[in-house]
């Protein structure tokens, strides 16, 4: 998919993860959620995850689940 077409969402785990330095296998590792569920959150393949992936997602890269969520401007 290519990175325009992906959700807010994916894009904004992506930039928290990469702005902490750490790997997908390390943050699916924090949010205790598989990494293959990251890969397809990031990648667009899973453009709606559930409000908990979220919350563990959200809470291991230290950001609020409306940080995940919101289209931020450029």
């Amino acid at each position: 998919m290519a990175k325009e077409k992906l959700s807010p969402i994916a894009k904004n785990i992506r930039y928290y993860r990469k702005k902490l330095g750490i790997s997908q296998d390390r943050l699916s590792k924090l949010a205790d959620v598989s990494h293959n569920t990251i890969v397809k959150i990031e990648s667009g393949e899973n453009p709606n995850p559930t409000i908990e992936t979220l919350s563990k997602i959200a809470e291991a890269l230290s950001v609020s689940i409306d940080d995940l969520i919101r289209t931020k401007n450029k």
